[in-house]
């Protein structure tokens, strides 16, 4: 479990599974992330999350909103699940209800989640990528002091069909890659916390 300032990054819940169900049917959030195709895939991809933390001892959190007690997203850390040119890697993900974009709170969970990977994990890299215009997440990257090389850029592998099956997701193909070294997040890091 991570606290920042406004949010708790925590272990999920089995009712979770209603908020997040409730996000991935806002069109404006599925647009450029994907939609899992039913509540089954959302309880699958929970229990994956909860898998993940019991072998690695990092996942991706549910966010809560801690002055209203409630769900508001997801963010965390996460070994890629396939094969590309920058893996093994491990990627950094979140996804927010709409009311609480614009507002500081993914570049907020996502710092902690990093700070947590970097300086507890001892991790040396991680990479997040998003649609290539879904503008919105690459500017949060951005904010996250992460850096971005259009010849890393990639389609994911097998396409929209494989990803289905791995994830239970439908997604959008051509992606950009961001990363950032543990060096650049201590500069990052300082930066963010003034």
């Amino acid at each position: 479990m991570l606290q920042t300032k406004r949010l708790l990054l925590r272990e999920w819940k089995d009712e979770d599974v209603d908020s997040f169900a409730r996000m991935n049917d806002e069109p404006r959030v599925a647009r450029y992330l994907g939609q899992f195709v039913d509540r089954a895939a959302i309880e699958a991809w929970r229990n994956v999350q909860r898998d993940h933390f019991r072998t690695y001892g990092y996942g991706i959190w549910a966010l809560e909103d801690l002055g209203t007690g409630g769900g508001i997203g997801f963010c965390g850390l996460m070994n890629v699940p396939y094969q590309t040119h920058f893996t093994p890697a491990v990627e950094i993900a979140w996804r927010l209800h709409p009311e609480y974009w614009g507002r500081g709170y993914a570049t907020e969970a996502a710092s902690a989640a990093l700070s947590f990977g970097f300086e507890r994990v001892g991790l040396s890299e991680v990479v997040a990528y998003a649609f290539i215009e879904n503008l919105a997440s690459r500017r949060v990257m951005e904010r996250l002091g992460m850096s971005h090389d259009p010849q890393d850029d990639f389609d994911l592998p097998g396409g929209v069909e494989a990803l289905r099956r791995v994830q239970g997701v439908e997604a959008l193909r051509r992606q950009v890659l961001y990363r950032l070294k543990v060096g650049d997040w201590v500069k990052t890091a300082l930066a963010i916390r003034d």
